[in-house]
C-alpha cells in the first residue's frame, strides 16, 4: 500500500552554473530531473509514501537516479532497467541572469521504451492517488499505452486519478495533444492546467472560467496555476482562489511541478480546498528560491518558514 503512485520519465541533468553560453571549462552542476518524480519527491517530504514507476538505462545516469529517489524515500521497485538503451539528458544553460535555455535528449532512449507490461497493477490498484503527466503519452506510442493502463487500473479499482497537463510542443502538436489530453481530463478526478494548457481543451477565457470548464469535462477538482499570479481553482463546484507566495526567484523549472506535489499532499492529508492551494503556493514559492528542479522542496516542518522572519534560531 502506497499514498501515490506516479509514472513517466526522469532524466539526467548537467546544468551550468555560469551565465553566457555554454563553453569549455565552465562549472556545472550534475542531478537528476522529471515532473513524475519531483512530484514523488514533494510527496515523500511531505510525509506520505510515493511510488515511481519509469525506465532508466544501465549506466552511471540510471543508478543516480535510483539512488537519488531511494534517498528522497520515494519506492522504485517498480522501475525497470533497459540494457541496451541510455538513459536521457537534460542540458541546461543559464544564457542570460534572466532566460534559461534547455535542451532535451531523449527520443528512443530508455525513459521513452516505457510500455503496458512495466505497469505494476497491483501496485498501482493499492495506492490511495495515481498522478500522471501530458508528459509521459507524448514520448510515444507504448508510453501512452503505458499511462492508459496505470489509468484503466485505477479507475476500476477506485484509486484517485491526478493528471497534470504539462504540454511540451516538442512532443507533440496541438491537436495530438488535445485528443489524448482531453480524453485523459475526462479519466481524472483532479486535473492541473496552466492557462495555455486549459486552452487546449477549453475555450481561452478567465482562469476562474477555464478551471469552471475543465471541472465540467468530469475531474472534480480542477487547478490554474498562474505561476507569479497565484492559482485558482474549482473544487466540487465552489471556486477558491489563492495568491502567490512571494520570494525572490532564483530559478523557475519545476516550480509546477513542486505546486503540484504540494496539492497532492495536503489533498492526501484530507485538507480543505484552500488549505491544498495553500501548501502548493508554498512548495512552488520554495522550489523557485532554489537551483534545481526538485532539490527546494520543502519538508513538512519547513511549511511555515517562509512567513517568518529572515533568521531562524
Amino acid at each position: 500500500m502506497t499514498d501515490l503512485v506516479t509514472l513517466g520519465e526522469a532524466m539526467a541533468v548537467v546544468a551550468s552554473t555560469e551565465l553566457g553560453p555554454l563553453a569549455p571549462g565552465h562549472s556545472a552542476r550534475l542531478s537528476f530531473a522529471g515532473a513524475e518524480a519531483t512530484v514523488a519527491i514533494g510527496v515523500s517530504r511531505l510525509g506520505h509514501t510515493a511510488s515511481w514507476i519509469g525506465k532508466v538505462g544501465d549506466d552511471a545516469a540510471g543508478s543516480m537516479i535510483l539512488a537519488g529517489l531511494r534517498a528522497e524515500g520515494v519506492d522504485v521497485s517498480g522501475v525497470g532497467v533497459e540494457p541496451s538503451l541510455p538513459t536521457g539528458l537534460m542540458l541546461r544553460e543559464r544564457r542570460t541572469s534572466d532566460h534559461t535555455r534547455v535542451a532535451y535528449y531523449r527520443r528512443g532512449l530508455a525513459g521513452s521504451t516505457l510500455s503496458r507490461g512495466d505497469v505494476d497493477e497491483h501496485l498501482v490498484a493499492g495506492a490511495r492517488l495515481l498522478h500522471i503527466t501530458g508528459i509521459t503519452p507524448a514520448l510515444g506510442g507504448t508510453a501512452l499505452e503505458a499511462v492508459r493502463q496505470a489509468v484503466d487500473v485505477a479507475r476500476g479499482t477506485g484509486v484517485t486519478v491526478s493528471l497534470d497537463v504539462n504540454y511540451r510542443s516538442l512532443l507533440w502538436s496541438r491537436g495530438e495533444a488535445a485528443a489524448t489530453l482531453g480524453s485523459l481530463v475526462r479519466q481524472a478526478d483532479i486535473v492541473f492546467a496552466g492557462p495555455e494548457e486549459a486552452h487546449l481543451l477549453v475555450a481561452d477565457s478567465s482562469p476562474l472560467s477555464m478551471a469552471r470548464a475543465l471541472a465540467d469535462l468530469g475531474p472534480r477538482q480542477a487547478v490554474i496555476k498562474l505561476g507569479a499570479d497565484g492559482a485558482v481553482a474549482v473544487v466540487d463546484g465552489s471556486a477558491v482562489e489563492q495568491p502567490v507566495v512571494r520570494v525572490t526567484a532564483i530559478d523557475p523549472i519545476g516550480a509546477g511541478d513542486a505546486f503540484v506535489a504540494g496539492y497532492l499532499a495536503a489533498h492526501l492529508d484530507g485538507a480543505e480546498p484552500i488549505e491544498r492551494l495553500r501548501t502548493a503556493a508554498t512548495c512552488g514559492a520554495f522550489s523557485v528560491a532554489v537551483m534545481g528542479d526538485w532539490e527546494g522542496l520543502p519538508h513538512r516542518n519547513e511549511l511555515s518558514l517562509l512567513g517568518g522572519g529572515d533568521v531562524h534560531r
